[in-house]
C-alpha cells in the first residue's frame, strides 16, 4: 500500500552540522500491516513517522501510495488518508469542544461528501460507538473534552480516527504519557480497533515487550536505518532477550531494555 524508495533525510546538508536522520530506507507496508516500530533515541522513528505523514519531505527518495507519488504532497492533504495520534492525549481532540462536537468532525471527515448534520440519529450513533470505550463516556456528549482524563481523551482521540477510515494509522508513542492502567486499556482498544475495521497501521513504542506482543510485523532502527524487520513465526517466537541479541549481532554493540525504555 505505502513504498518507501531510497528514502533519505538529511538536516542542514552541506554544512558542519549535517545530519543524517534517515538512511537510504526502503519500506513496504501492506494493507492490514500492523507494524511495531523500536529503537532508541536517534533512531529515526519519529522522523520516519514524519516523512510517512508529510510534516516532512524527504532529501531525496520517493514515497508511494497505491503506485500514486505522494513524496511532496503536503502533510494536510495526507491528513485525508493517513492519520497520526501523538503521545500527547491533549493533541487529538478540541478541548473547547463538546464530545458530540469533536465526533461529527470526525464523521464528517470519514464520510466525505456527505452532509452530516448534529442530531439525535447522530447521538444515538456516537453513543453506541463510545460504548466500546468502556469509559461511559456515552452518557456525557454534551461534556466539553477539556473535562476528561488524558486516558478518556486519547482513546476518544483513537475511536476518532477509527471512524474518519484512514488508510494508514501512526500511532506515535500513543500511550508513553498515560498511566499503566490507562496505557493498558488503550493499548486493547489499538488491537481492538484494527482488528475489528481492519486496519493498516505503525506504532512506534518504548516498550519492547508490546513490540513483542502486538502487530504481525517489528522493525527495529538504529541511526536512521531499520536493521531489523520481522514478521511471522520469527515474530511469534521472539523474546526480548532474543532482539537484543540479535542487535549486538548486526550492529556489533551491546543494548539494554532500559535503553529504550529511558530514550523514549
Amino acid at each position: 500500500m505505502i513504498k518507501l524508495n531510497s528514502v533519505n533525510m538529511i538536516f542542514e546538508q552541506n554544512t558542519v552540522n549535517e545530519n543524517y536522520a534517515i538512511k537510504d530506507i526502503n519500506l513496504t507496508i501492506k494493507e492490514n500491516d500492523f507494524i511495531t516500530v523500536i529503537g532508541t533515541n536517534g533512531a529515526g522513528k519519529s522522523t520516519l513517522f514524519n516523512l510517512i505523514s508529510g510534516n516532512i519531505c524527504p532529501t531525496n527518495g520517493k514515497i508511494m501510495l497505491n503506485d500514486k507519488d505522494i513524496t511532496n504532497v503536503k502533510e494536510y492533504k495526507r491528513s485525508k488518508f493517513i492519520g497520526r495520534i501523538f503521545q500527547n492525549p491533549l493533541l487529538g481532540t478540541a478541548s473547547n469542544m463538546t464530545i458530540e462536537e469533536n465526533m461529527v468532525i470526525a464523521y464528517k471527515k470519514g464520510f466525505r461528501g456527505l452532509y452530516l448534520s448534529l442530531n439525535n440519529k447522530m447521538r444515538a450513533i456516537f453513543k453506541e460507538e463510545l460504548k466500546l470505550l468502556d469509559m461511559n463516556l456515552e452518557d456525557r456528549l454534551h461534556h466539553y473534552v477539556g473535562k476528561l482524563s488524558g486516558g478518556q481523551r486519547q482513546a476518544l482521540t483513537l475511536l476518532m480516527m477509527v471512524v474518519s477510515k484512514p488508510q494508514l494509522i501512526l500511532l506515535d508513542e500513543h500511550t508513553a504519557a498515560l498511566d499503566p492502567k490507562n496505557a493498558s486499556k488503550v493499548m486493547e482498544l489499538t488491537e481492538y480497533f484494527i482488528k475489528k475495521y481492519s486496519l493498516t497501521a505503525m506504532m512506534v513504542t518504548h516498550n519492547m515487550e508490546n513490540a513483542l506482543k502486538y502487530g504481525n510485523r517489528l522493525l527495529m532502527m538504529d541511526k536512521g536505518r531499520i536493521i531489523l524487520d520481522i514478521s511471522g513465526e520469527e515474530k511469534t517466537d521472539m523474546t526480548v532477550e532474543k532482539l537484543l541479541k540479535k542487535f549486538h549481532a548486526i550492529t556489533n554493540s551491546n543494548l539494554s531494555s532500559d535503553e529504550i525504555l529511558l530514550s523514549n
